[in-house]
């Protein structure tokens, strides 16, 4: 069986070659960097529960021409997938944030205090509508926890547990 030779040692005198970076090699070395001067920013963050190459692209070119630079993609993966779930793109740009106005927010939330949201009212609608499709006296509908219960043969379903009691030792 052969014995690999040994390298020689360096000499701690003399030192290592200085390496040569040739312009063009590395992606986006012919670009010079971005320098901004400091200042407020802007974010803007657009979530993508469906994520392809559509939908990416579709998206940059949004909001790029509407003066948002791309500052990087955020996936959430699945588990028992290799394909991610959803995306989050985050753009900025230079400026001061919105203002808000306290004001309408004052007389939005003072509105919907009256009249309720928009989500309540869609379900009184859609409970009306049931009433007049079954007639009085008709049960209301199950939540689907309670139909698989029924159907799992369950006479009653089981309470969801808030959380867990310990009790102390003694």
């Amino acid at each position: 069986m052969p014995t690999k030779k040994k390298r020689p040692k360096r000499k701690a005198a003399k030192p290592p070659p200085e390496r040569v970076r040739r312009a063009g090699k590395r992606p986006g070395s012919g670009h010079p960097p971005v320098i901004r001067a400091p200042g407020p920013l802007q974010y803007k963050v657009v979530e993508l529960s469906t994520v392809d190459e559509g939908s990416l692209e579709r998206t940059l070119n949004e909001w790029v021409p509407k003066g948002w630079n791309l500052d990087g993609v955020q996936f959430a993966m699945r588990e028992a997938s290799k394909r991610p779930a959803m995306a989050f793109v985050f753009f900025t740009r230079e400026g001061t944030a919105a203002e808000h106005d306290l004001e309408e927010a004052r007389g939005r939330l003072m509105r919907l205090s009256e009249t309720g949201s928009p989500t309540a009212e869609l379900m009184a609608d859609h409970a009306h509508a049931h009433e007049k499709r079954t007639g009085p006296g008709q049960r209301p509908p199950i939540s689907a926890y309670e139909r698989l219960a029924q159907l799992a043969g369950m006479d009653e379903p089981e309470a969801l547990e808030k959380g867990l009691t310990l009790e102390p030792e003694e």
